[in-house]
């Protein structure tokens, strides 16, 4: 399971949602060999003088947040964080300096879904990747 957030000004992520979406969830799918049908995306555009940076990030500075149950190796989240530093800046043309990403993992139990504990859910995907 995966949840994200994108957090982002607000005139930038209204503009680019649908690149966004599209270049992150590709990202989550080949990294950590998630289904494509699965797709949870929350965006949070901000007006400026809610989205405070340093001044070294251009108005295209996004925060993506990932959740997620824990079970995922180094190597995978890893090569996930690559995958959108690398794609982001390719497709959506935003620079790395742009991006800053959060992976939290929590317990399948910690979870509820379809009306059970996570860890109760049977999955058509491994999370140990």
């Amino acid at each position: 399971m995966s949840q994200i957030k994108i957090y982002g000004r607000k005139s930038h992520i209204e503009q680019h949602r649908q690149v966004l979406s599209d270049t992150i969830h590709a990202c989550v799918v080949e990294a950590l060999a998630y289904p494509p049908d699965k797709r949870f995306h929350r965006f949070i555009p901000l007006e400026p003088e809610n989205f405070i940076y340093p001044a070294d990030r251009s108005e295209r500075y996004t925060i993506i947040e990932i959740s997620m149950f824990e079970g995922r190796s180094a190597e995978a989240k890893k090569a996930l964080i690559r995958l959108l530093f690398a794609r982001l800046a390719a497709e959506a043309d935003i620079a790395p300096n742009d991006v800053e990403i959060t992976i939290f993992e929590t317990p399948r139990h910690n979870w509820g879904i379809r009306g059970l504990p996570g860890d109760e859910l049977e999955l058509n995907y491994r999370v140990e990747v």
